[in-house]
């Protein structure tokens, strides 16, 4: 079936193209044969959980995290996948046998699967994302059954951009059990880490995101804000000094 968005009938004069034309809420973002393709809210908050995916109980060398990556899974049908939006893997280095930027994520040729799993709903792809469909058969599994049964991600966790709202699947016994949160966030004490909504501004972007926090709380920083955090620490520094009767002009380090 074509997809037809709506025309507003043209007018004398004619109407501007932007009173006439599609919007962006009018025209499809995804290709229909591929559902759940990256907007810029899928960019962003896939960005963000890129950049703090940082276990504490583990070497930084084997720590892998990805987005948007081809996860392969079944040996008898090799072409099978699920492209999650956003997973971490612990106990694997960063390049495909220490050599080579990933192209995918293959199971049976990887020493571990992933550790956590975070899917970003979109209408076209909710059902699946949280266990609502039923599987085919001769037809590839759902994510749901995908990320319990084969892969057994000991975490599994669901956010909607549209209601803020966050589910959390903790793998109990070869099931699927909801998480409560704990002060606001979500422990996983295997990786040193926990999982919670926080309100701010990340790249420009004022809105509820989904981060990475210690177990205690503190909210792992991206690099940008490692910066920010730093030179504000520099400033406050240089406040301080001529107070203390220190010119700050004379020090190398201000």
């Amino acid at each position: 079936m074509t997809y037809s968005p709506p025309l507003i009938p043209q007018t004398e004069p004619h109407l501007p193209p932007e009173e006439t034309l599609p919007t962006m809420y009018d025209l499809p973002s995804e290709n229909p044969e591929e559902k759940g393709l990256p907007d810029d809210f899928h960019f962003l908050q896939t960005l963000l959980l890129y950049l703090t995916f940082q276990p504490i109980n583990w070497n930084p060398k084997l720590v892998y995290s990805a987005a948007d990556l081809n996860l392969y899974y079944d040996l008898q049908h090799p072409l099978w996948y699920k492209r999650p939006d956003c997973f971490g893997v612990v106990g694997v280095p960063k390049l495909y046998n220490g050599q080579d930027l990933r192209l995918s994520y293959v199971t049976w040729q990887e020493p571990a699967n992933p550790f956590v799993l975070v899917e970003l709903l979109s209408p076209s792809t909710e059902d699946e994302d949280l266990g609502n469909t039923e599987n085919q058969t001769d037809k590839p599994l759902t994510k749901w059954q995908v990320y319990k049964r084969i892969f057994r991600i000991p975490y599994y966790i669901v956010f909607s951009r549209y209601t803020n709202e966050v589910r959390a699947f903790q793998l109990v016994g070869g099931h699927y059990e909801p998480m409560n949160m704990t002060n606001g966030c979500l422990p996983m004490r295997e990786l040193g880490l926990s999982l919670g909504l926080w309100q701010g501004t990340f790249r420009d972007i004022p809105k509820f995101w989904l981060r990475w926090f210690t177990l205690e709380g503190k909210l792992i920083l991206e690099p940008t804000e490692e910066g920010t955090q730093a030179k504000r620490k520099v400033e406050q520094l240089a406040e301080r000094l001529p107070q203390l009767g220190i010119n700050p002009d004379e020090l190398d380090i201000i």
